[in-house]
């Protein structure tokens, strides 16, 4: 894994939401996205919080990355089995995320970035290499097993996807 390409993403993400952010109008932020049933201001939390769900995940595959395989793959199973429920709270969660506000969404990207900077500094190859089994039904993102190393990959992939459904002006 190439930790350096993977610092200068997260941090190439957090310069552009904060760019976006500085751009928007009120207007903006009301207009629905592109291909979501968000707003632009509810879609910008949405990205936050694909990186805010990575420090849950990280805990997950080092619990789960310990267990025998059949554990995650039971979890996934289960997992995918509630992809509905999740869709309405994925929904639901953004919606009143997107009520913090653009601003305070940026400085809470601040703060998730560099925790998973910290994070990702203290990572052994071993603890990389550690992973578990996704719930594939839930975000197009998850591979039906991902390592920690893919896992630090992820937000970039997540956040670069939804920008692209933001229909602010450039």
């Amino acid at each position: 894994m190439d930790r350096r390409n993977v610092h200068e993403q997260w941090e190439r993400d957090r310069i552009a939401f904060h760019d976006l952010v500085a751009a928007a109008t009120t207007a903006d932020l009301h207009r629905r996205s592109e291909g979501t049933r968000w707003t632009n201001q509810q879609l910008l939390f949405h990205l936050v919080f694909g990186y805010q769900i990575v420090r849950a995940l990280l805990v997950l595959v080092r619990v789960f990355g310990r267990l025998p395989d059949p554990v995650s793959r039971g979890f996934a199973a289960v997992l995918n089995a509630a992809t509905g429920p999740f869709n309405v709270i994925n929904y639901l969660g953004s919606c009143g995320g997107g009520l913090i506000g653009p601003h305070r969404a940026a400085r809470w990207l601040d703060h998730i970035v560099a925790s998973l900077h910290r994070s990702l500094d203290r990572a052994d190859e071993v603890d990389l290499a550690r992973g578990m089994h996704y719930p594939t039904r839930w975000d197009p993102f998850f591979q039906p097993y991902m390592t920690l190393a893919d896992l630090y990959r992820y937000p970039a992939q997540h956040f670069a996807f939804h920008q692209r459904q933001l229909t602010l002006r450039r």
